[in-house]
């Protein structure tokens, strides 16, 4: 069996680790995440799979056993990686009780790969990381060059809010400035995204951890000396993203987040990243609804990149099929309602 756990002294080392991944790494992947993760019931797993480190979320389901997600992986960048590590992360879970493992690994979206992929005793579900379909800024050329390379459209909103004053810093993560950020972010969710939002506690335990480890870094724009965008964005190796952003309602000067987004871009090449991903957007075949509820966070990304990435998104690798029948019956469903309803937070 090629699938075994870390030792100490690989968890020690766990994010050099994934940077050696075939993908070169994935931040939702991050050891430093897995930890925070702890706060909403999960219990980190680190896996070595085929030579590869692979970031394991658990929870105990009552009756049906444990389940295995593994965030935006196993790190692999082509079907054949892929297929060559099921069989040993199949026998591994199923030494732990596991009833199933979701993998979510960044593999372009084709319909033929779905159709391979759910003869190999995978079933398609819903997706977990908001960046399923996303845009991807390449961000390896110069600033001039990337200047260049963005729409018309944000390149006049990245200079009109140069022009009307408004100034991005990196900011350092203390008690103010995470209230600050959290009380936008929670501004922002209001009314569209509120029962996503997980707890100022959670929140500010995962800036810091991440921060504290050179992975994640705070942004603040201001006009006239108010606080009117914010961001938190996160790297590992050459790979980079968007995580958590929000504004004021009121729009108070125009590009002042797209003047956010570009002095990121700039820390980002900084720290020697090349590929930006901005986190999260339509479906491509969606990307033009103007009624699609996340058509707004769409046009906004697409002004720096008019293309749109999709991935194959989610997948459940069966374990035990009747513990799994159980699952798709009625267990996921009063899984998630009771974490919500008890706890006030998602179960994923």
């Amino acid at each position: 069996m090629d699938a075994r756990f870390a030792t100490t002294e690989e968890i020690e080392r766990w994010d050099s680790l994934l940077s050696n991944n075939p993908d070169g790494g994935n931040v939702f992947q991050l050891r430093e995440l897995a930890e925070t993760k702890r706060l909403n019931g999960w219990l980190p797993r680190y896996l070595i799979v085929k030579g590869l480190a692979v970031t394991v979320l658990q929870k105990r389901v009552p009756l049906l056993g444990n389940y295995w997600y593994i965030p935006k992986g196993p790190g692999v960048v082509n079907e054949t990686e892929l297929t060559s590590l099921l069989d040993s992360l199949r026998q591994l879970a199923r030494t732990q009780s596991v009833f199933a493992v979701k993998i979510e690994p960044e593999l372009l979206e084709s319909k033929p790969l779905h159709e391979r992929l759910s003869t190999l005793g995978l079933v398609h579900t819903a997706a977990i990381q908001p960046n399923v379909s996303t845009v991807l800024l390449d961000i390896s050329g110069s600033e001039d060059e990337i200047m260049a390379s963005l729409n018309q459209k944000g390149r006049h909103a990245i200079h009109r809010a140069e022009r009307d004053g408004v100034t991005v810093a990196p900011v350092s993560l203390t008690e103010q400035t995470m209230r600050e950020m959290f009380t936008l972010l929670s501004s922002t969710a209001s009314g569209r995204f509120e029962s996503s939002l997980k707890s100022y506690q959670y929140y500010s335990a995962f800036w810091k951890r991440l921060a504290d480890a050179d992975h994640g870094q705070l942004f603040f724009a201001y006009h006239e000396s108010r606080l009117v965008a914010a961001a938190y964005c996160m790297y590992l190796g050459k790979r980079g993203l968007y995580k958590d952003g929000a504004s004021v309602r009121e729009r108070t000067v125009y590009g002042a987040s797209h003047l956010l987004q570009w002095e990121i871009i700039k820390w980002m090449k900084a720290k020697g990243v090349s590929e930006y991903d901005l986190c999260g957007a339509p479906h491509s075949s969606d990307i033009q609804d103007t009624t699609h509820p996340f058509y707004g966070i769409g046009r906004f990304k697409t002004s720096f990149n008019k293309k749109v990435t999709d991935y194959i998104g989610c997948y459940d690798l069966v374990v035990n099929q009747s513990a799994y029948r159980r699952w798709q019956k009625i267990g996921q469903r009063a899984t998630v309602s009771l974490s919500y309803r008890l706890k006030r937070r998602q179960w994923f």
